[in-house]
């Protein structure tokens, strides 16, 4: 076997050897069982939270175990189809596993890291919020590229995206916006998305063709269910309630059906306007606020570096965690992780995998 695919065939089965250590497949499938069993109890959902939590982790182990199974297998067929096309002389068929090897072997990495999810809500779903930062029409139009960015992501990976709230910049753009990514691991993934993205490009909205340099931030926080208690005292929240703005027809140009509510001892602001009824906003809003304390909550026992990183900042020069150059030439980079794409217009049409899988295998490393 030549020895490029040997190394990566090496590769992958260092992956998977991680994987199975993590997994214990056979105590994997014993517990499988034992939910399976336990799912089909007459009683099972009298508790609904427990059973959405039993639940939430069988669709996790079944996924585990399927991916594992099949990655093994591939890398069986493929090496065995690599070894009889070389006694063949087929460099076409050799070429060809070789492109597959190379693409287990990013499965095969992606996986490694997921199986690394082990934090307190990294299986929940997950609130999204982008900022504007200073700079009017250009910050705007770079924060609505960042969600549509976020929303392209959650699509690549199947995951269910809603449109929680947007606010609309008054040329182009959004001055903010958040959506709520639903699936399984979607705040494991996309936690270390949060802080400032810096743009620089050549703007459109110049007539003097001019470059700007833009910013935006990203907050992400996991979203909470009924079985966490977050104590929040009533005289601790202003609610203020507004006309939301943007599309939704005469009906919500003419009634206060937003709701914004602000936590008075930390601070926190959360605003919903995506229901046409306050009353649902409202809720949605409660639901967002205790995500967000919850996950001011997380954040305090994290290590400071990190601590610091999501702490309140402006939107400017000294706090961000990626650059995406345009114009005069093309790069995006993870200042953290030094990690490089020559391809923005992939990243930002949602291919940021490299980026987060960097950052969080940094993140595990540092804490083991």
């Amino acid at each position: 076997m030549r020895a490029e695919i040997e190394s990566i065939v090496d590769e992958i089965k260092q992956s998977l050897t991680l994987l199975r250590r993590h997994l214990d497949p056979d105590q994997a499938k014993d517990r499988l069982e034992r939910l399976d069993r336990e799912a089909e109890a007459p009683n099972f959902w009298d508790n609904s939270s427990r059973a959405q939590g039993l639940m939430r982790e069988r669709q996790q182990l079944e996924a585990s175990l399927s991916a594992f199974s099949r990655l093994t297998k591939e890398l069986e067929d493929n090496v065995e189809l690599v070894s009889l096309a070389e006694e063949e002389d087929d460099d076409s068929v050799v070429a060809e596993a070789e492109k597959a090897l190379k693409r287990l072997r990013q499965e095969a990495h992606t996986r490694e890291v997921e199986a690394l999810l082990s934090g307190e809500a990294d299986a929940n779903d997950a609130y999204v919020e982008v900022h504007a930062g200073a700079g009017g029409t250009e910050s705007q139009d770079w924060a609505r590229m960042l969600e549509r960015m976020y929303l392209r992501w959650a699509e690549g990976r199947d995951y269910k995206v809603e449109i929680i709230g947007e606010h609309p910049g008054e040329e182009a753009g959004v001055k903010s916006a958040t959506i709520l990514v639903k699936g399984l691991n979607a705040y494991g993934w996309l936690k270390t998305e949060s802080g400032v993205h810096r743009l620089v490009r050549i703007s459109p909205f110049d007539s003097n063709a001019r470059r700007h340099t833009s910013f935006a931030s990203v907050s992400v926080y996991p979203v909470v269910d009924d079985a966490i208690s977050i104590d929040i005292k009533d005289k601790d929240v202003r609610i203020d309630t507004y006309r939301a703005s943007g599309a939704g027809g005469q009906h919500v140009n003419t009634t206060d059906s937003a709701v914004r509510m602000t936590h008075i001892p930390t601070g926190i602001v959360v605003q919903c306007q995506n229901e046409r009824s306050q009353h649902k906003n409202r809720a949605t809003a409660w639901g967002m606020l205790r995500a967000r304390l919850y996950e001011a909550e997380l954040k305090r026992r994290e290590d400071a570096a990190h601590a610091a990183a999501q702490s309140k900042s402006d939107i400017c020069w000294g706090h961000q965690i990626r650059s995406y150059v345009l114009q005069p030439y093309q790069l995006v980079k993870d200042l953290r992780t030094g990690v490089e794409s020559t391809n923005p217009p992939a990243v930002l049409d949602g291919d940021i995998d490299q980026f987060i899988e960097a950052a969080l295998a940094e993140r595990i490393q540092a804490a083991s």
